[in-house]
């Protein structure tokens, strides 16, 4: 006779086992959703794999909207020759004024070191990209990479190291993304006309599929509209929440973050906007009145 209990625990073993399972990541499953492409997302038990071939890349999107607090994802980006290839991860409003904070890791030939983009759009204005060589391998293992957005600053951080911070300038009437609620995204796409040496370098599909690769999904911030369920952000507690990551002017901790800054700026950044006077003969008003 056939033990129930058997047949049972044998069906959950190969579930466990089959690529399938990964889909039903708690992280991953809770938070976001496949935007586009889905045929090229692989799972890997806690791993889920987006995948880049001469036929199409991949994306996903929250499936919340938020209100301020902190973003983020644990990536390992696409190894070898990855010329040409872009892995994005960012925030982003609607609409042709829209908001966007944008990581984006610019594939490179073999043996060349990796580089992120960042780059951050007001009221539908962007051209604001800083450029940073990182200082660790990022296609060996996984690193964290985050955004903390609060009604002071954006901050990118990068294994919680500070790469840049936008700093609110408002009362010097310089616009400042605080009034649309904002969607998390991720995705690798082609983009060999711009992403590698300016373009020179082409995508090597010979080298394909190219996967980047994710885990430890962590969302702390303010769901939009506020559901109707009570939560964190729902009570008008929400301080902890909104300025995750983000520590009062004078603190202890708020000075390693900009002795953090500062170490970034000197060794691992290679671009700035703000020093471009070929793209921006007049810098821009923001670059005048803070480090960022």
């Amino acid at each position: 006779m056939v033990d129930p209990v058997s047949i049972l625990l044998t069906f959950l073993f190969v579930f466990a086992l089959s690529p399938e399972a990964g889909a039903n990541s708690t992280e991953f499953n809770e938070l976001f959703r496949p935007a586009w492409a889905p045929d090229h997302f692989l799972y890997d038990g806690n791993v889920l794999n987006l995948k880049l071939d001469s036929y199409s890349g991949a994306g996903f999107a929250s499936k919340s909207k938020y209100m301020f607090g902190k973003v983020t994802l644990q990536m390992r980006l696409v190894g070898g020759d990855s010329a040409g290839t872009v892995t994005a991860f960012y925030m982003s409003s609607e609409g042709p004024n829209h908001n966007e904070f944008d990581f984006e890791f610019l594939g490179n030939t073999t043996g060349e070191p990796y580089l992120v983009q960042t780059n951050l759009y007001v009221n539908g204005i962007g051209n604001r990209e800083q450029r940073h060589s990182l200082w660790f391998n990022p296609t060996e293992d996984f690193h964290s990479y985050s955004i903390s957005w609060n009604p002071r600053r954006v901050l990118f951080l990068v294994d919680d190291i500070l790469i840049r911070q936008h700093t609110n300038l408002e009362q010097r009437g310089i616009p400042f993304p605080k009034d649309q609620p904002m969607g998390v995204y991720s995705s690798i796409w082609n983009a060999d006309d711009w992403a590698t040496q300016g373009g020179r370098v082409k995508t090597d599909w010979s080298h394909s599929p190219f996967l980047a690769s994710y885990k430890g999904f962590k969302i702390t911030a303010c769901e939009y509209p506020v559901p109707t369920a009570v939560n964190k952000c729902s009570t008008g507690n929400n301080h902890e929440t909104i300025y995750l990551g983000d520590e009062a002017r004078g603190s202890s901790r708020s000075q390693h973050r900009r002795n953090q800054l500062k170490w970034v700026q000197v060794h691992h950044r290679v671009y700035d906007y703000c020093t471009d006077t070929t793209r921006f003969p007049v810098a821009p008003a923001e670059c005048e009145h803070h480090r960022h």
